[in-house]
């Protein structure tokens, strides 16, 4: 299959990589294990045998009316551990290879059927202004979207950061979540072939 270039000719791509059927199962599935992936999972309480203290019993079983009690640290007391305390724990969710790249496959295909990837023989401003990159997406037809080259040149990266929702990446970097969040795609024909050599 061929894509269309923005100022120039159309290239010849992959129709495993761009012209994949869209499973949704499949993209729901990697972009959940993507965001788990970023927990931090460090959260964590103390329980009753954690907390300072506690190690008489505060008064003796019976006789003295009260409730029997065998430490002052039990979760009912004030300066208590927590009954179910929050432990650090690991949020990853496993994710093979192959469904990982179809998953990249599939958006990437679905981004060509909604005309949301824009393909550019370069992505590059003369001088770091942010007013001369808004001028230029606004010649993409893009005003809110992700940036996509082999590697963001320094220029880019100073004239483009300072736009409201238009966000950089380089192509080594990207992940599903970024290109399923994104408004429109625009991505170099450097990065479409790094791209290509990956997923094969």
């Amino acid at each position: 299959m061929q894509l269309e270039v923005s100022g120039g000719k159309a290239i010849k791509v992959s129709e495993s990589t761009f012209g994949r059927e869209f499973s949704e199962p499949l993209v729901h599935q990697v972009v959940t294990a993507y965001l788990a992936g970023a927990r931090a999972g460090t959260k964590a309480q103390k329980n009753r045998s954690a907390v300072s203290g506690g190690g008489r019993k505060p008064w003796r079983q019976k006789g003295t009316g009260r409730a029997r009690a065998g430490t002052i640290r039990s979760p009912l007391w004030r300066g208590g551990g927590r009954a179910f305390a929050a432990a650090p724990r690991d949020h990853s969710q496993k994710v093979n290879r192959k469904m990982y790249r179809g998953a990249i496959q599939a958006i990437l295909s679905e981004l060509v059927r909604q005309e949301r990837l824009v393909v550019v023989n370069e992505l590059d401003v003369a001088e770091p202004k942010t007013k001369a990159m808004k001028a230029h997406l606004a010649d993409l037809g893009v005003t809110t979207g992700l940036l996509v080259d082999k590697q963001i040149s320094e220029n880019v990266f100073l004239a483009a950061r300072n736009l409201a929702g238009v966000y950089m990446m380089d192509v080594d970097a990207l992940d599903p979540v970024s290109l399923v969040s994104a408004e429109k795609v625009v991505i170099t024909v450097a990065a479409i072939e790094k791209i290509q050599e990956w997923l094969g």
